[in-house]
C-alpha cells in the first residue's frame, strides 16, 4: 500500500452538481486521449481547487491511466505558461510540490466548472507554498485516498468532488471552513447510487487534544445556525420559520470525519478520548445524536482505504465502523 511520499507533509446544488457532471466529461475526454487541451484544463484546475499537489499526487488524481511522463510533461508546459509553478522539498527525495500562479487561478476562475466558489486562499509563491506545505498536503493525500477508493470499487468520486475550504457562515462574521468537502456517489458508475457528503478535519497533532474537540461546538453551531430575516419590520405577525443555513446547500447535514495524523496510538487516543468527551456540552451532545460524527488515524486510512472499517464513532470510541455504513449517530 501506498504511503504519503513526504516527510512533512456558497455554492448551491445546481451549481455542484454541473462541477461533478464537467469533472467527469474532462476525465473521459481525457483516458481517450482525444482531449489534452481537456487535460491540460483538470491539470490547471486541481491545484487552484487543492491548492497543493505532490506530482505523484497530481498524476494519481488527474490521469492515473497514463505514464507519469506525460503528467511531468504537462505540468512543465503549464509552468512554462505561468500557469503553475512549484517548490522542491529539501527531505522527501526533493519531491516537488505544485500551485497555481495568480495568473492561473484567474484564469481557472473564469471556467463553469470552478465559477461561484469564494476565491481560493491563494498560495502563489514558493515561500507561502514552504510554509503551508505539510497541512495542506496531508490533506491532499486524504482527497486522493477517497478518489483511489472510488475507482477500485467502482463507484464515483471525480477530482472536483473533493473541495477544500469550504465557507460556511453561522453568524456574527465567523465562519465554519472545514479542510474539505467530499461528495462520494455510492453504487455504479452508471447511475442508482445513493450520494454521500462529508465534512473533512484533517488533525496533524499541531494542537491540543482540546482545541481539536472545540471544532465539535463550531460544527454544532453551524448544524443550528438560522440567519435572521433581513429587513423585517417589527410587526404582531408571527415570524415564519427560518430554515438552517446548511438546508439550503445539502437535503442531509454531511458526516463529519476526524483524519489523525502525525502521532502515534497513545496520541490517537488521547484525540479520541477528547473528541468523545465534548459531549458534556449540550449543544454537541444533540449534535452528535443527530450526525454522524467519525474518526480514523491517516495511517489505516493508507493500509485500508477509506471505505474499511477503520473509523472510530465519537459516541463509541472503542467500535469500528466504515465511513459509509448506515448508522444512526
Amino acid at each position: 500500500m501506498r504511503s504519503v511520499a513526504y516527510a512533512v507533509p456558497h455554492e448551491g446544488g445546481t451549481a455542484l452538481m454541473r462541477v461533478r457532471e464537467l469533472a467527469a466529461m474532462t476525465m473521459t475526454r481525457t483516458r481517450a486521449g482525444v482531449d489534452a487541451g481537456g487535460g491540460d484544463r483538470l491539470a490547471l484546475a486541481v491545484p487552484v481547487q487543492y491548492r497543493m499537489t505532490t506530482t505523484e499526487q497530481m498524476h494519481l488524481i488527474t490521469a492515473p491511466g497514463v505514464r507519469i511522463e506525460q503528467t511531468r510533461r504537462r505540468l512543465a508546459k503549464l509552468r512554462a505558461e505561468g500557469l503553475v509553478d512549484r517548490i522542491t522539498l529539501p527531505q522527501a527525495g526533493r519531491t516537488r510540490v505544485w500551485f497555481a500562479t495568480g495568473y492561473g487561478a484567474r484564469v481557472a476562475a473564469e471556467w463553469p466548472e470552478l465559477r461561484g466558489r469564494r476565491p481560493p486562499r491563494l498560495v502563489s509563491d514558493p515561500v507561502a507554498a514552504r510554509l503551508r506545505v505539510s497541512h495542506t498536503l496531508t490533506v491532499t493525500e486524504t482527497g486522493l485516498q477517497f478518489l483511489l477508493d472510488s475507482h477500485r470499487r467502482g463507484e464515483v468520486c471525480q477530482p472536483l468532488d473533493f473541495l477544500p475550504e469550504v465557507h460556511h457562515p453561522i453568524g456574527g462574521g465567523e465562519a465554519v471552513i472545514p479542510d474539505a468537502l467530499i461528495y462520494y456517489q455510492r453504487g455504479s458508475r452508471n447511475g442508482g447510487g445513493s450520494m454521500l457528503r462529508a465534512f473533512l478535519e484533517v488533525d496533524r497533532a499541531t494542537m491540543g487534544p482540546e482545541r481539536l474537540a472545540a471544532k465539535l461546538r463550531a460544527y454544532a453551531r453551524l448544524h443550528q445556525y438560522a440567519p435572521a430575516p433581513v429587513g423585517r419590520r417589527r410587526t404582531m405577525e408571527p415570524v415564519p420559520e427560518v430554515k438552517a443555513e446548511w438546508r439550503r446547500h445539502y437535503p442531509l447535514f454531511p458526516r463529519l470525519l476526524f483524519v489523525l495524523d502525525g502521532t502515534g496510538p497513545a496520541g490517537i487516543g488521547n484525540r479520541l478520548r477528547a473528541l468523545h468527551a465534548a459531549d458534556v456540552d449540550l449543544a454537541v451532545a444533540s449534535f452528535l445524536r443527530e450526525v454522524t460524527v467519525l474518526a480514523a488515524p491517516m495511517t489505516d486510512l493508507l493500509q485500508h482505504g477509506p471505505a474499511a472499517a477503520v473509523w472510530h464513532p465519537v459516541r463509541d470510541p472503542e467500535r469500528r465502523v466504515g465511513w459509509m455504513d448506515p448508522q444512526t449517530p
